[in-house]
């Protein structure tokens, strides 16, 4: 009986050893590195990935928070494991979605500054041929100045583009775009109404 008792508190201590099972702490600081990685890029090019993977931070926390508060003997890290796995694959596709986006945003505002730089050299080109005439030459100066606006706007759109924000580079094209198209289509109108009279 005595030896019995004198073996029981070891087999305890055994049992503790073997059951306090421990959270799987190098594939957790992995699979966050993985996010904090994919953040910067996907917050702007992928945000509907990356809110996937945040939702998976989100359950593997809660998860290891869960097994944190039971008493050792009773913890298990079976679940962090399949959760700790999906963390890691949606920080990895938020960070492939995000260089895919940023990618096509990036051909986007090429794209975009290449149609406004020719809309702006046309618009430059029908100005010279507007009607002059008694009361025309302050418009064709405010014309001329929306030109000049404009190309401002697509240097503008191409120093955003060298520093790769490429959103900003084409709202800037479109904005160079859309006050060249403004410009052509009063001039035209003038000449059409010369023609017309």
């Amino acid at each position: 009986m005595r030896k019995m008792m004198a073996v029981l508190p070891l087999v305890f201590v055994l049992v503790l050893m073997v059951g306090c099972a421990k959270p799987p702490q190098d594939a957790v600081n992995a699979a966050m590195s993985a996010m904090d990685a994919a953040k910067p890029l996907a917050s702007e090019y992928a945000p509907d990935s990356l809110q996937a993977a945040e939702d998976a931070q989100a359950a593997l926390n809660a998860e290891l928070k869960a097994q944190e508060d039971k008493f050792a003997l009773f913890r298990s890290y079976k679940k962090s494991d399949e959760l700790v796995a999906d963390l890691k694959a949606k920080s990895d596709q938020a960070a492939a979605d995000a260089a895919a986006g940023q990618e096509q945003a990036k051909n986007d505002a090429s794209a975009a500054i290449s149609a406004a730089t020719t809309a702006l050299t046309d618009a430059n080109a029908l100005l010279e041929k507007a009607p002059k005439g008694k009361g025309s030459a302050a418009d064709i100066e405010a014309m001329k100045a929306d030109l000049t606006a404009a190309e401002s706007t697509i240097a503008d759109a191409n120093a955003a583009m060298e520093a790769a924000k490429y959103k900003d580079a084409k709202a800037k094209a479109d904005a160079a775009s859309s006050s060249a198209a403004s410009v052509s289509s009063q001039v035209q109108a003038a000449i059409d109404a010369k023609k017309g009279r």
